[in-house]
């Protein structure tokens, strides 16, 4: 399988030929998802979804589908019926040949004044990847490959760090990463390598590697 990072929290994965892109926010690439044969979404922030980008890659193929939780789809799916399928904690479906697991229910927390919404987690092909949207949910499957929100509003570095020591994957990539500097990303890289008990990696956007 291969791993391709996009800007902020979008990866897209290929494998047999056929492509899968998760979370094609407004951060990321206008193209992120254009080319995909399906599109998983975790959430309705927009830094995960963006109409724009979703319209853009369903207008270029006819076939491509969006699989998300109900809050997204109630936005898009009137523009594209029967292309939009609606999905919740526990269920199992195909999307272009990978096998997706749906982990989660909640956001996290922001704060406590602000009411949290709905969010989901993917786990892709049982544990060869798992991304969590943004909330620090552990999937009760082992996983090999972690995408790791590693900054964000609603998280500091020694959540990030016990979430990964609580997952327990082979090796953690860094996503929800646009708003961190690079001043601070040496910190991160030692603090959860040195921390995290596993390999922590970190790709550019545009950058891939084979999981």
């Amino acid at each position: 399988m291969k791993l391709t990072k996009k800007t902020h929290a979008c990866v897209r994965l290929e494998k047999d030929g056929r492509t899968l892109v998760l979370d094609p926010g407004g951060f990321s690439e206008a193209d992120a998802a254009v080319g995909a044969e399906a599109i998983l979404v975790t959430h309705e922030h927009p830094d995960h979804f963006n109409e724009e980008r979703l319209r853009a890659a369903l207008e270029a193929d006819p076939a491509a589908r969006i699989w998300t939780l109900k809050a997204v789809a109630e936005k898009i799916s009137a523009a594209f019926p029967g292309r939009v399928h609606t999905v919740g904690h526990g269920d199992t479906f195909s999307a272009a040949g990978f096998d997706i697991q749906v982990h989660g229910e909640l956001h996290a927390v922001i704060h406590p004044d602000i009411p949290r919404i709905t969010n989901v987690g993917y786990l892709v092909d049982g544990g060869r990847l798992f991304h969590p949207g943004d909330a620090l949910t552990v999937p009760d499957h082992a996983v090999e490959t972690l995408m790791l929100p590693v900054m964000a509003p609603w998280n500091k570095i020694s959540e990030v760090i016990d979430y990964v020591r609580e997952v327990g994957p082979q090796r953690a990539y860094d996503i929800h990463d646009a708003l961190l500097t690079d001043l601070a990303r040496p910190i991160y890289d030692n603090q959860i390598g040195a921390l995290g008990g596993t390999e922590h990696l970190r790709l550019t956007p545009g950058a891939s590697a084979e999981i």
